[in-house]
């Protein structure tokens, strides 16, 4: 297998110095760190920095006010975390992929005598892994836990476990402290989350986790315009896991959003199409993109991962459909499920050819610990290792039922090269000439410029370069949702977009 390009710094994370010195502890000072995690080079490094993650973000709008709270991202290679001032408290989140950068920064905060808090669903997953490199866990939901935390820290009584629940109603929440982002590394950073779970337990998905309970709750719809209205950007991305869960409340959001004349993207399930009347509702709100998780072109893979879904043979009508509204489709495909043969990666690529997605994110099946998947690998002797590392859905970490793990990674390798090469970007161009130069440069920008990407990441130019395209994209967006919901002739209706569809 040849690789592909990818700097140092995109692959290993900044070296913590053992010989730093630091001042005193500054009381009432949290630190907020998101570790370094390796970057696949066969993907684009603009999904990085699309939108930062609200975990730590939302954790920021609960904190007091007579604290100070500072947030710091290693992907955004600026560096090791700011240690002077020295910070009383540092909350790191924790995912299986970077689980051991989190280990490293811990330690090193902890020998210095910061108190560390752990938070993150590998921490849920694997506490007993997690708890040495910690002076606290939480499980859980944790912007209720968070003031409690920092109040248990003044007072001297800091506890080793914390539990929340994903209970209390959803709009009680505190808005997310944008203000803390380095506003000039993102694409946008109006990240939104308008609802929480979804209503699949797919036995490969996090959200099956043993002891995650998470009911499907949703914030008031004015809660979110309000919040997107307040942050300035033309362009927000919804993280919810699935925005289309409740169709009845993605109505209600769509026509709350609509007066903004601003254009947003979403993970959605395929499903959200058994309504037409929605899918054109969500155009006319400013949804530009949504990724969807298609996962896989065989019904019996579905079927065995419990994914509720049309059949596959309706895909393509469904992905018409958003087409015929102007919406880009990201599709997300896992390869090396059971019903998987040597067939499947040029299958699907050819499918997505065919129906001329926008974009494909590409997944090896990766069995998280603490997922049903895993059980089932476990008791049957096809994990590999537990190297959490490579747990990343871009490496093989279990033994395929039809494929050898080499032709499986081998395969994943090609699909990438396939959808992001000159003809596959071609041959998916939109059937409307107005829209192809949109279609081609938000290709070649978005999928074939890492190293343009790279350079834009290290030195903060990320919005300086796209927001003036965003702008553009959210302009002619409005014209062409006014000619819909006119009822003018607008087909075929694929509306010029340089943004990306999803993430």
């Amino acid at each position: 297998m040849t690789f592909a390009w990818i700097p140092r710094e995109m692959r290993h994370p900044p070296r913590l110095d053992p010989q730093t010195r630091t001042g005193p502890i500054q009381a009432r000072y949290a630190l907020l760190i998101n570790p370094f995690y390796p970057k696949d080079p066969h993907a684009s490094f603009g999904k990085h920095v699309l939108t930062p993650s609200l975990a730590l973000t939302s954790i920021a709008g609960a904190t007091p006010s007579h604290w100070d709270v500072r947030y710091w991202d290693e992907n955004l290679l600026q560096g090791t975390p700011p240690a002077d001032p020295f910070p009383q408290v540092v909350a790191i989140t924790v995912h299986l992929t970077f689980a051991r950068r989190a280990y490293e920064l811990a330690n090193w905060f902890r020998q210095r005598g910061a108190k560390v808090v752990l938070g993150g669903l590998h921490v849920l997953s694997c506490p007993d892994e997690a708890a040495p490199h910690a002076d606290a866990l939480a499980f859980g939901e944790g912007v209720q836990l968070w003031p409690r935390i920092l109040k248990d820290v003044e007072a001297n009584r800091l506890q080793r476990i914390y539990h929340g629940a994903y209970t209390l109603p959803y709009r009680d929440d505190p808005p997310p402290r944008r203000a803390l982002l380095p506003r000039d590394h993102f694409l946008t950073t109006t990240s939104l989350i308008a609802t929480r779970g979804c209503h699949n337990r797919c036995g490969f998905c996090y959200l099956s986790t043993d002891g995650l309970h998470m009911p499907y709750l949703v914030r008031d719809p004015e809660q979110i315009v309000a919040e997107f209205a307040a942050d300035n950007q033309p362009y927000g991305v919804f993280i919810d896991n699935n925005l289309g869960s409740k169709p009845d409340y993605l109505r209600r959001l769509c026509r709350a959003l609509r007066p903004l004349e601003k254009i947003w993207s979403a993970a959605v399930s395929i499903d959200v199409t058994d309504d037409p009347h929605l899918v054109r509702e969500m155009a006319l709100a400013g949804c530009t993109g949504v990724f969807v998780g298609f996962e896989s072109l065989a019904d019996e893979n579905l079927a065995d991962a419990k994914k509720k879904t049309p059949r596959t043979a309706d895909y393509a009508r469904r992905v018409d459909l958003f087409h015929q509204n102007g919406i880009q489709v990201n599709g997300s495909f896992v390869l090396g499920f059971d019903h998987d043969r040597g067939d499947v990666f040029a299958r699907t690529a050819a499918w997505i050819e065919e129906n001329r997605l926008e974009c494909a994110t590409f997944h090896i099946l990766t069995p998280y610990p603490g997922t049903p998947l895993f059980r089932q690998m476990e008791a049957e002797g096809r994990i590999l290792h537990k190297n959490w590392d490579l747990y990343d859905t871009g490496h093989v970490v279990f033994r395929p039922r039809h494929l050898t793990p080499e032709q499986l990674e081998e395969g994943y390798v090609w699909c990438y090269r396939r959808v992001f090469s000159h003809a596959s970007i071609w041959r998916r161009r939109p059937s409307d000439w107005r829209a192809v130069l949109p279609y081609l440069a938000m290709s070649y920008l978005y999928k074939r410029s890492n190293r343009l990407w790279y350079l834009l990441i290290k030195h903060g130019l990320t919005a300086a370069v796209w927001r003036p395209l965003v702008e553009w994209t959210r302009r002619r967006h409005l014209r062409f949702r006014r000619r819909l919901a006119t009822g003018q002739e607008v087909e075929p209706r694929r509306a010029p977009a340089v943004v990306a569809a999803g993430v």
